[in-house]
């Protein structure tokens, strides 16, 4: 076989390994708190945050799994100077901030059952062990 050939096999099987390894690792798989991040969603509640925010940081660990569900708007761009507009538009003058559907804001982390209060979401842990 020639190099190149060797070399197409070689990226193909990593691609493969690689696509395995995304979909059936564990940091892709449900949460326990999918439904009520859904509901969160749902009910129009927006967690504004930073991406070298270690607060944020504590808030997204709150949801684990299940942040992916959560509507989350990072403010700040690469440089960590200033703000995207979506944010300033919003009025949010810190991290992590959460704006709901009444216009409400908490500027800071919210444990899940506050979240639950404000929203009236369920907060009903699903075991993702099986």
């Amino acid at each position: 076989m020639s190099v190149k050939i060797l070399a197409l096999f070689a990226i193909g099987i990593i691609a493969l390994l690689a696509a395995v390894f995304y979909f059936f690792s564990p940091a892709n798989g449900p949460g326990q708190y999918d439904d009520f991040a859904k509901c969160l969603t749902e009910k129009g509640a927006k967690f504004y945050g930073a991406f070298w925010c270690p607060h944020c940081a504590d808030q997204k660990a709150l949801f684990g799994n299940s942040m992916k569900y959560v509507t989350y708007v990072e403010c700040s761009p690469p440089s960590r100077n200033g703000q995207y507009p979506v944010c300033t538009d919003a009025g949010v003058k810190s991290y992590p901030t959460w704006i709901f559907a009444d216009g409400a804001k908490e500027t800071r982390v919210l444990s899940l059952q506050e979240l639950s209060e404000k929203t009236s979401c369920s907060l009903t842990p699903v075991n993702s062990t099986g």
